[in-house]
């Protein structure tokens, strides 16, 4: 099976409108820009995206946002994105906020299988109104739902042709329990390699998880709050 694909416009093959997706990153760190590009140039919209952030206004998901490509979306940190705020003091936008790690829980767990399981955060909060709790050991827990998706879009460092992944530093955070839990995993890497070239021992995410993979191009990897020592 050829997974390799020429660009970010031929690996969005297949994607419709109101469908869900997935798309790696902790902030502007590991996310897939190229992906994002093809989703806005394709025009298609009414996306439930699953994702830790909604990015900055202009860059990022934030991009889909202001398209108004974006339907609800499911997270647990968007405090960086005026216009995110803006569409839902206004009620045009749907947003799940979640624990950050009961977003990552459930997304792994859609990888895995296992439809729900009992978490302690959230018991006692909002997080917790319409959800089954129950007690074990003298402690409350919520019953959550996996999160699975139609199309995740993942980005690594370096990939080869059969779809295994290398994921460098932060930017690994939420694309190796993604790329297991969709219908359809898109990888975006800086460096396309041939089978055999990585490491065994250093693969994070299986190429069997992998439908369509490409070298992407042109990334900003900007930093979302720059701190910098005075002179």
């Amino acid at each position: 099976m050829n997974k390799v694909v020429a660009d970010a416009e031929a690996a969005i093959i297949g994607l419709e409108d109101n469908m869900t997706l997935m798309l790696g990153g902790f902030g502007l760190c590991g996310i897939p820009e190229n992906s994002i590009q093809a989703i806005l140039k394709s025009g298609k919209k009414g996306f439930t995206c699953i994702s830790n952030n909604a990015g900055v206004d202009d860059f990022g998901l934030g991009l889909l946002l202001k398209s108004r490509q974006i339907k609800k979306m499911i997270s647990s940190y968007v405090g960086e994105n005026a216009e995110f705020e803006r569409q839902l003091l206004a009620g045009e936008l749907e947003v799940e906020l979640i624990p950050q790690g009961t977003l990552a829980e459930r997304i792994r767990a859609g990888g895995a299988g296992i439809p729900a399981f009992y978490t302690p955060a959230g018991v006692g909060t909002e997080v917790a109104q319409g959800k089954e709790i129950r007690e074990f050991h003298g402690k409350l827990y919520l019953l959550e739902e996996w999160l699975r998706a139609d199309f995740a879009f993942v980005k690594a460092w370096k990939g080869d042709t059969a779809g295994n992944l290398i994921y460098r530093g932060t930017a690994r955070n939420f694309n190796p329990m993604m790329a297991t839990a969709a219908t359809i995993t898109v990888a975006e890497v800086e460096e396309l390699v041939p089978v055999g070239a990585l490491d065994p021992n250093q693969i994070h995410t299986p190429g069997i998880y992998v439908r369509r993979i490409f070298q992407g191009k042109n990334y900003e990897k900007r930093i979302e709050q720059r701190t910098v020592r005075k002179s």
